[in-house]
């Protein structure tokens, strides 16, 4: 990518404005209707989702449950009950065939201000702050597990990014959106892609539940490449690209790194179309 121009301009000049944010826009329209699927409820009294992200029912029958926090409420010691079982069961399940962190880059609204931030540093060449290794998401899940373990309840519910926003957008401005927003300065001020890409542990346990899905991004047409860069610099995850595009030790072009979130930017910005969704084998 040319010192002079930013990240798209080359596939909005080839392939049109539109399909170089495809996928882009499909995952917003996924995140804003996945919140008014949930805020309906509250706000209009149309219950279709009840509950959050953590724990709810669709339509009222079907129990959804997050795996994550089965996990934890183990930790407490608290048997899950069958409902709770079968609602983890389910949400495993799609993870799993799906690619982990989809949740991350479909699902979770938090990732609407991550990306903000990590625009407006593509934007404007903001330095890239302090650099954090990336393996520390994964000691964040031990150590969510340990404090959860030690006091018996689930305490990082009480300061989960995703419940907060959704706190704040049901009950207005307060201390339920001070979260939300240190993430969007912190990613924007201090570490570029900090807290999706090195810190939360929501994503991290994801990444592990969609390590061997079957969904994955290929780089088919990897010979066509230009070498322009533009996929490094949009991709959350820059280090799952290499050995798929490059084939560095023989690798195949199937994008297999378990924190690959399938978001699709790589298919977007490159003006060669490199890159698309397919199977993994």
């Amino acid at each position: 990518m040319s010192k002079d121009t930013y990240a798209g301009t080359l596939a909005a000049a080839k392939k049109g404005w539109l399909s170089a944010h495809r996928y882009l826009l499909l995952r917003r329209a996924s995140q804003l209707s996945m919140l008014a699927l949930f805020l309906c409820g509250p706000l209009t009294g149309l219950w279709i989702f009840k509950g959050n992200l953590a724990a709810s029912r669709f339509l009222d029958t079907i129990p959804l449950s997050d795996p994550f926090i089965l996990l934890q409420s183990l930790a407490t010691g608290t048997i899950a009950g069958s409902t709770a079982l079968l609602g983890g069961a389910l949400i495993a399940t799609f993870y799993l065939l799906s690619g982990g962190r989809v949740y991350c880059a479909w699902v979770c609204p938090v990732n609407i201000l991550t990306d903000c931030a990590a625009w407006l540093r593509l934007r404007f060449r903001l330095r890239e702050g302090i650099s954090l290794n990336r393996n520390t998401r994964y000691w964040m899940i031990a150590m969510v597990l340990a404090v959860t373990a030690l006091t018996g309840s689930l305490a990082w519910e009480l300061i989960n990014p995703v419940t907060m926003l959704h706190r704040g957008l049901v009950f207005g401005l307060g201390l339920a959106w001070t979260i939300p927003l240190g993430i969007f300065a912190f990613d924007l001020l201090v570490s570029k892609r900090g807290w999706c890409g090195h810190l939360c542990p929501v994503g991290a346990f994801y990444s592990l539940l969609g390590r061997f899905s079957l969904l994955r991004v290929r780089a088919e047409r990897r010979e066509h490449c230009s070498n322009c860069l533009d996929c490094y610099a949009v991709c959350p995850e820059p280090q799952v690209i290499s050995p798929a595009l490059k084939g560095e030790n023989g690798r195949g072009p199937v994008i297999t790194g378990a924190n690959c979130t399938n978001c699709g930017r790589c298919i977007d910005i490159c003006a060669e179309r490199v890159f698309s969704f397919g199977r993994r084998f």
